[in-house]
């Protein structure tokens, strides 16, 4: 069971929410919006929504997200909504705000629009991600996704989810280039949520068979202050009985393990293999919620 959030702790997340929520309604109506982007999701669809009719985007991401949330209510319950119906109203006033009083600062540069623009909205929704929220729209979808297919990445999700806004798009504007912009910034977006929520903790799994295991050992612990773990095994076609040098080793520090072993046993059989999350000491906790 999870603990309670203190009182002291929620305010500091409301205010992350606030700060992801302008950020996000920055990127969207200075750099995105007047690039005729649709970044997918519901924002997206609200930018295509306004050229159709004259509604503002931010108007149109909040009447869309009512069902939404309500199906969020149903699902999670009211506790977890109302910071998401709180990320939501402020994306929906910020993206208005600033498209009517911060119009003079719009950049119309697609390149420009859909590096920052994209880059900011992916920052955005990692912060509110991480605050137990949503910033409404497809989130709630993904969040729902995610319970069933834990497995799937969350950027992952969000393309699968944006194809029918890409082609909408395309439509709309009557711009196949526009739809394809609009695929770059979906993309450009996914990497970067993904990075926010889960870090650049990829790491290398090295498994180690050497004559010299305990020396290796003991440099790796001593040197690198690398954990290792002996794992024994019997060659298959020799029968000899050997300690087995498992490892997972910081993407900065691999290099250097793998010097430490070619050191001591240049004829050491080593296999070096990429491990995309690690959990313990020294990486990720067991007990972070997964997003």
């Amino acid at each position: 069971m999870n603990k309670p959030i203190s009182a002291k702790r929620r305010c500091f997340e409301y205010l992350i929410i606030t700060f992801a929520a302008v950020l996000y309604g920055v990127g969207t109506s200075l750099l995105i919006d007047p690039n005729d982007i649709a970044p997918g999701g519901l924002t997206g669809l609200a930018i295509v929504l306004n050229r159709v009719v004259g509604i503002g985007t931010g108007l149109w991401f909040m009447l869309m997200n009512i069902p939404i949330l309500i199906i969020a209510i149903w699902k999670f319950g009211i506790r977890f909504t109302v910071s998401t119906i709180y990320a939501t109203t402020m994306i929906s006033l910020s993206t208005d705000f600033c498209t009517k009083y911060f119009s003079d600062f719009q950049i119309y540069d697609k390149i420009l629009g859909i590096t920052f623009g994209s880059a900011a909205s992916a920052i955005a929704i990692g912060l509110v991600f991480k605050c137990h929220a949503t910033s409404g729209g497809t989130d709630v979808i993904i969040k729902l996704l995610r319970i069933k297919y834990p497995h799937i990445k969350t950027g992952v999700l969000y393309i699968l989810t944006d194809i029918g806004v890409l082609i909408a798009a395309a439509i709309i504007f009557k711009d196949v280039a526009a739809a394809m912009y609009s695929f770059l910034s979906v993309m450009i977006t996914s990497f970067i949520l993904d990075i926010v929520l889960y870090g650049r903790d990829g790491a290398k799994l090295i498994y180690i068979i050497s004559d010299k295991p305990d020396i290796i050992t003991q440099r790796l612990l001593d040197e690198l202050d690398i954990g290792a773990t002996h794992v024994f095994g019997q060659g298959a076609y020799s029968g000899e009985k050997k300690k087995v040098i498992m490892c997972a080793v910081k993407k900065r520090l691999s290099p250097l393990a793998e010097d430490v072993v070619r050191d001591e046993d240049p004829n050491a059989f080593m296999i070096v293999t990429s491990a995309s999350e690690i959990f313990g000491e020294g990486y990720k906790s067991y007990f972070d919620e997964r997003i």
